[in-house]
């Protein structure tokens, strides 16, 4: 077992044998957390927006989604005593440690994917060792949680997921009742280039994140494999994940990194789980040894980050450090098992051409690469991929803004949230720019009214307020990315644009340099800038945002532009914004800034340009 701050720190994940290392040094410190009757899991005593038990239930049952595919391919697990006990005493409603009855919409029924995966697989191991009358508890419990109500969004899928245990473990019911609607849901969430909305197409959340590669895709995939006689829809699935390969790989840098984008981030290398599902389905969407260099490439990235306690080997809630400042209400203690979801590759035997193969280097394109059905453009540089931004977004839940609608996101740099709203001058806004007509409270790109694409180019159009309005156009510019903002107020505005954080240096180590229309850091390994292209005067400024903002780094350092607009006039800036961890390519960079584009050109294209495939 690893120590210091994290589980599987010094593995190098060069195969097989390296990822069951790893696969135990992260179960192994969580058993303490498991009562002698296996059903409660407690790490802290941090709540979520659930109930204790329902806690305790994720906590059982995450494990499961790295312990089963080992045992699937011929491993050997010593505590399966303890997931029967557990199994058992959960759905057992005169036991003290009951997970609960299940209702409408309940947490309970998505830890239950994970026990139907097991169930459907390993049976010998989790299902036949247990009593006449704890199986009956099973399947009540199971059955409870398929036929209550779910939400419009991936969690039809866990119903699938359910029936399939429920299928293995020989219970009588009516499958075809409530399956088929979720069957026809998922399908209704569908859009095209294997991309799907986690949520109801005729509402107005269009939500499309990481949710696609781990859940959507990973629950197809695993359906793929475990029911191959349902031909039409098994193809249905691996032809949309081959479809979405294609798009997903430009979330992924050349050291392993993955771009950072939307919610759920504290599953950390869950998102990675992807290439793990296409290898687990003998699904070769890209060659064996290209689809072994992403997965193996993104663990090693996550074993470099400090993503436990000291020497507690717990997986903290967070993401490059432990942050629950970045924290959805339904992250508990638990909830970073998810990442489990990683370990599926563990199903297939050493011989398998996954791992037999050549660990390929990943080779990007070196033009950029548009995904027009979220309102994606991707530039790949070294150690940093730069993703921009208009298109998916959320209403519902906590820096919900940040997370999803800032104009870039990176691999190396994340992104940050705002630690207070009524401190406008205190504000990171990295890759936002932010509005203020009082000073202290402020206003951002919440939502894109209207959100285009055209060839390279981003554009949106979106409102601070119902009265003021803004237009955006992200353009793509070698290791540089312009942005034009057209804006209209009917009232004074002052207004700050930031760049991409960097980390902070120790002693006042970094540079930082700073005048009108110009603020770069030069940090211990990176340099960031912003300038302003056009005649327009700004005040450059480089900021220290307040600690923990950053996903990435615990303190940061943000290079912004700060300027006052005027009432009843159109305002125009061109911003150009630069980052980079390699300082003799970013000097070389900062001597050439990208031209000012043709505004007029810029406008025609908005007219022309297509809508974003998700507002379609």
């Amino acid at each position: 077992m690893s120590s210091g701050f994290s589980p599987i720190a010094g593995n190098g994940f060069s195969g097989r044998t390296d990822v069951v290392r790893a696969l135990f040094s992260i179960w192994e410190p969580l058993q303490a957390a498991f009562s002698k009757d296996g059903a409660t899991v407690q790490i802290d005593h941090s709540g979520a927006i659930f109930d204790r038990a329902a806690i305790s239930l994720e906590g059982f049952a995450r494990p499961l989604w790295g312990i089963v595919p080992y045992v699937m391919g011929g491993g050997e697990f010593d505590n399966w005593d303890l997931f029967n006990r557990g199994l058992s005493n959960g759905t057992d409603p005169d036991h003290p440690e009951y997970w609960g009855d299940i209702t409408d919409i309940d947490q309970r029924q998505v830890e239950l994917a994970a026990i139907g995966f097991a169930l459907a697989v390993v049976p010998e191991h989790f299902w036949e060792p247990l009593t006449e009358e704890a199986k009956k508890n099973v399947i009540r419990y199971l059955l409870m949680g398929r036929e209550h109500d779910l939400p419009e969004c991936n969690w039809h899928f866990f119903r699938v997921l359910m029936d399939l245990g429920l299928n293995r473990a020989g219970a009588v019911y009516d499958q075809a009742k409530l399956s088929n609607e979720s069957f026809d849901k998922i399908d209704r969430y569908y859009i095209e280039d294997g991309w799907y909305r986690d949520g109801d197409p005729k509402g107005e959340l269009y939500r499309m994140d990481y949710y696609n590669p781990f859940a959507m895709h990973l629950y197809g995939l695993l359906y793929s494999a475990l029911q191959p006689n349902d031909t039409e829809r098994v193809e249905k699935y691996r032809s949309r994940a081959r479809e979405f390969t294609k798009e997903f790989v430009n979330f992924f840098a050349d050291d392993g990194s993955s771009v950072p984008y939307g919610r759920s981030l504290t599953y950390r290398f869950a998102c990675g789980s992807f290439w793990g599902a296409l290898a687990f389905a003998d699904e070769e969407a890209l060659p064996w040894g290209v689809i072994k260099g992403l997965y193996l490439r993104h663990l090693r990235w996550w074993s470099q980050q400090p993503i436990s306690s000291l020497n507690s080997n717990i997986l903290s809630v967070g993401y490059c450090y432990p942050n629950t400042f970045f924290s959805e209400g339904y992250n508990s203690a638990c909830s970073p098992y998810w990442a489990m979801k990683a370990f599926l590759p563990l199903a297939l035997p050493e011989s398998h051409p996954f791992w037999s193969s050549k660990e390929v280097d990943l080779d990007h394109v070196k033009v950029p690469f548009v995904s027009s059905v979220p309102g994606f453009v991707f530039s790949h540089n070294p150690k940093n991929t730069v993703m921009l931004v208009s298109g998916p977004e959320r209403k519902d839940m906590r820096f919900v803004t940040e997370k999803y609608n800032k104009f870039a996101y990176s691999s190396r740099y994340g992104f940050s949230i705002e630690a207070d709203y009524e401190r406008f001058y205190a504000g990171v806004f990295d890759n936002m720019l932010a509005f203020s007509d009082d000073g202290a409270h402020f206003r951002v790109r919440e939502r894109c009214a209207v959100a285009k694409v055209s060839g390279t180019i981003l554009y949106s159009l979106w409102n601070p307020w119902s009265d003021v309005k803004v237009e955006t156009w992200l353009i793509p510019c070698g290791p540089w990315h312009t942005r034009v903002h057209k804006i209209v107020s009917p009232r004074k505005l002052s207004t700050i644009e930031g760049g991409f954080c960097v980390p902070l240096a120790d002693f006042n180590k970094d540079l930082r340099f700073q005048k009108e229309n110009y603020a770069l850091v030069q940090a211990e390994e990176d340099i960031s800038c912003i300038t302003e292209l056009s005649d327009t005067k700004r005040t450059g400024r480089v900021h220290k945002p307040e600690g923990n903002t950053n996903l990435m780094f615990s303190r940061t350092l943000v290079p912004q532009l700060l300027a006052d607009i005027e009432p009843n006039k159109e305002h125009i800036f061109v911003t150009a914004v630069l980052a980079s961890p390699d300082k003799l390519a970013a000097q070389t960079a900062l001597k050439n800034p990208p031209p000012v584009p043709d505004i007029k050109q810029l406008v025609e294209l908005a007219g022309k340009a297509d809508l974003v495939g998700i507002m379609k």
